[in-house]
């Protein structure tokens, strides 16, 4: 057995021709940039690149499969020296039974098969060449569709106040609106983590996952999983999400919840946070709430916690949000130690005092034993780094 790092949830911001794929990321990630920062700078194994779908990423990596440099693994998923991409589609369901928007990962283990998924899924979509589209077809029919061909159905960001399952998409249970034997695993999403999502019962079944969903090069990794399994392939990725032959996920790496946009309610407008049940905000006055991640799982129920099976969720600080680390720091890293998981993971402090001083490295390794402490964020503005 060997241990990966996966990173599933990564936006492309266009195409090698320049159309645009998923709307609000970034154009600088492209399927080239994308596999250079995950593989070289971040120092991933294994990542979910989810607007596959879409006909020329397909005819991208169809051209670089015929010239030799991605090769199709037998166990599923594609290999570009030395990164494992997983084929994926975000989707967004908004059926009949939803009470909002629910955006789900859709994961199939080889070229044709997402060629075939792309086919049916055109024929139920307005446009087949953007990420994270609606889906005019049931929540239910998407899933047996997915796994008709082999796939894995995991619902992204279960938490999110926006376009999530439990965010809008139903009033108390995810049957409202799929067929729980049909879900491989969740997202947790940047705003909770294993603890605050296990008092909701109907969760157990299900290994919790930790992505990135990243909109820019940057954001890659800013949350993700070890995982444990024999080689980095489609086939091994689902013994660890069924748990099976010792393949498991060895560690969650996410933020803390105080630092995601949405953990507590707060106002739209200025961004306050709301203490108590206030109409209005007590700084400007505006009506209008963004109820937090963490009043939403207070709503969802109160099971008795059990994470004794779960694996540990560590609380990951990415490099970008610690004080005195901007581009210049990061580049002088990175020259010094390769990648950010041998940043995060492995140099020792009195290396990392070495190259970016005393302050800088206590508050790196700080990061990495959980010492820091937050300003928690709220109505889609990030929480921070208290400084001290």
């Amino acid at each position: 057995m060997n241990e990966y790092f996966l990173d599933l949830h990564i936006h492309l911001g266009s195409t090698a021709s320049g159309k645009p794929v998923k709307i609000t990321a970034s154009k600088s990630l492209t399927l080239e940039n994308i596999i250079v920062e995950a593989r070289d700078n971040k120092g991933l194994d294994m990542i979910g690149i989810i607007d596959c779908h879409v006909p020329e990423v397909m005819m991208q990596l169809e051209q670089w499969k015929n010239e030799g440099n991605l090769v199709e693994q037998d166990g599923g998923g594609v290999s570009f020296k030395g990164l494992t991409l997983l084929l994926g589609s975000e989707i967004e369901i908004y059926d009949e039974n939803c009470k909002g928007p629910i955006h789900v990962l859709c994961f199939l283990p080889t070229i044709d098969k997402m060629r075939l998924f792309s086919e049916w899924f055109a024929k139920r979509v307005t446009n087949i060449t953007l990420s994270s589209q609606r889906i005019y077809e049931s929540g239910r029919v998407l899933q047996e569709k997915v796994h008709e061909l082999d796939g894995l159905f995991i619902p992204a960001h279960i938490f999110t106040p926006f376009k999530s399952l439990y965010g809008k998409g139903v009033v108390k249970s995810l049957t409202e609106v799929f067929d729980p034997n049909l879900i491989d695993g969740v997202e947790l999403g940047l705003s909770s983590n294993t603890l605050m999502a296990s008092v909701v019962a109907e969760l157990a079944p299900y290994p919790y996952l930790t992505n990135s969903d990243a909109h820019s090069l940057n954001k890659i990794a800013r949350e993700y999983q070890l995982v444990t399994m024999k080689e980095p392939t489609f086939a091994e990725f689902r013994k660890v999400l069924k748990g099976e032959d010792g393949r498991r996920v060895v560690k969650n790496f996410g933020l803390n919840p105080y630092l995601g946009k949405y953990y507590n309610t707060a106002c739209e407008k200025c961004f306050t946070l709301r203490v108590n049940d206030e109409e209005h905000c007590t700084n400007c006055g505006h009506s209008k709430f963004t109820k937090g991640v963490s009043e939403r799982i207070k709503e969802l129920g109160h099971a008795t916690i059990d994470i004794a099976f779960r694996p540990p969720y560590i609380h990951q600080i990415p490099l970008e949000f610690i004080p005195g680390v901007g581009p210049k720091t990061l580049y002088k890293l990175r020259e010094a130690f390769q990648t950010e998981m041998n940043i995060l993971h492995n140099v020792t402090e009195k290396e990392l005092v070495e190259v970016v001083g005393e302050k800088i490295g206590s508050l790196i390794m700080k990061a990495r034993s959980g010492e820091l402490s937050f300003k928690a964020g709220g109505a889609g503005k990030f929480g921070s780094v208290t400084p001290e």
